[in-house]
């Protein structure tokens, strides 16, 4: 009976995380996003281990192009893309090689719902996501299925509104500091945070952005940069990004579709202008046709010319009566006005003669007074 009670101790206590087992808090605190990391945020849709696999794979293709292969990537092991249990098994490689060794990336717990934070070491985020969106523009090549956003975090501070901006003054001025200048957006998103209002937020920003150089100018068409501000729980996370509008707020999704046709006039106006040239060289030009259409349109115009002559004094007609509707307001206005000064002018008289009338009250108080005092005083000498 003591054993089995002691089982059960020993087995809650490793329900509960004691010992160094993955509940623990200490473990889990190192495996989270924290003030002073650098790396990429990823949205996806539900399946947050798929994204991490996909993120994985699609990372390492592109660093290899810009950086070139990862340096200690076979003394681990050599893991095929594409799977679930490839990705958890090099995480669990990279915790075995120890504070020496660190992956180029590697993926911690956000803080959120459906947003992974993948840290980085020794490259540029901005950069890699940069090229990864330049490419897929390019190509129109979709290479994820459960990826949404990615967007680089280039600083992290604490998510008080102080910090944010102590931290921002800072951090801005190699793109907006004189004599660097820029138009520029703020995008600003906030999650499990409620401390910070996102109209506060961007209006501070922008105020230091002015104080930097005061031609920095605000566009929300077509950014030069974009200032990304993403808040999680107690983390800020902070970038300055390039071709935001144009890259599709750098979705991945969507920066591959197609873009929309600017102008499809211009095809049908080639093939319209095709026949008419083979008409004239074909076809002997109709006079009576032409004598049709030129009454028609005389008689078009005529219609027109009377439309406009009927809006015209239409429009007169309209003038006149606002115009008069505005003077009998103004004189109603007026008429107003003038009651109301005068009504103010008999108040201030009124209160004038009551202000005299207690003026003379407190003489005539003051003689009453004087006067009694005059014939008591007599009495009050003695012999």
């Amino acid at each position: 009976m003591a054993a089995a009670q002691g089982e059960t101790r020993k087995r809650s206590k490793k329900y509960f995380g004691f010992g160094g087992y993955p509940h623990s808090k200490r473990w889990r605190g190192s495996r989270e996003l924290e003030v002073g990391m650098q790396g990429i945020l990823i949205t996806c849709n539900m399946n947050q281990k798929k994204c991490t696999a996909e993120a994985f794979d699609l990372l390492n293709e592109y660093a290899d192009q810009l950086y070139g292969p990862e340096k200690f990537q076979e003394d681990e092991g050599n893991y095929s893309e594409g799977d679930v249990d490839d990705a958890l098994r090099r995480e669990v490689a990279q915790l075995k090689a120890g504070p020496g060794k660190q992956w180029r990336f590697q993926a911690l717990e956000s803080g959120a719902n459906n947003v992974i934070f993948i840290r980085t070491h020794n490259l540029e985020s901005d950069k890699l996501v940069h090229h990864i969106l330049s490419d897929l523009h390019a190509t129109k090549k979709k290479k994820t299925r459960i990826i949404l956003r990615m967007l680089p975090v280039m600083g992290t501070c604490r998510a008080f509104p102080e910090e944010m901006l102590r931290y921002l003054s800072t951090f801005l001025q190699p793109w907006f500091k004189k004599p660097n200048r820029a138009t520029y957006q703020v995008a600003f998103k906030a999650r499990n945070s409620s401390h910070n209002k996102r109209e506060d937020i961007i209006k501070a920003i922008a105020g230091l952005v002015g104080k930097l150089n005061s031609k920095n100018r605000v566009d929300l068409t077509n950014p030069q940069l974009t200032i990304i501000v993403e808040v999680i729980k107690a983390v800020c996370c902070i970038s300055v990004v390039r071709e935001y509008t144009r890259y599709r707020k750098y979705n991945l999704q969507e920066v591959v579709k197609d873009d929309a046709p600017k102008a499809d006039d211009d095809a049908p106006k080639a093939d319209d202008d095709a026949p008419k040239a083979d008409d004239a060289a074909t076809a002997e030009p109709d006079k009576e046709g032409d004598a049709m259409e030129v009454e028609r349109k005389e008689s078009d115009a005529a219609a027109e010319g009377n439309k406009e002559n009927d809006g015209a004094e239409e429009k007169k007609e309209n003038d006149g009566v606002a115009e008069e509707e505005n003077k009998n307001d103004a004189v109603v206005e007026e008429k107003e006005n003038d009651a109301a000064a005068a009504a103010e002018e008999e108040e201030e008289e009124e209160e004038e003669a009551a202000a005299a009338a207690a003026e003379e009250e407190e003489e005539a108080a003051a003689e009453a007074e004087e006067e009694a005092a005059a014939e008591v005083a007599p009495l009050l000498q003695f012999p």
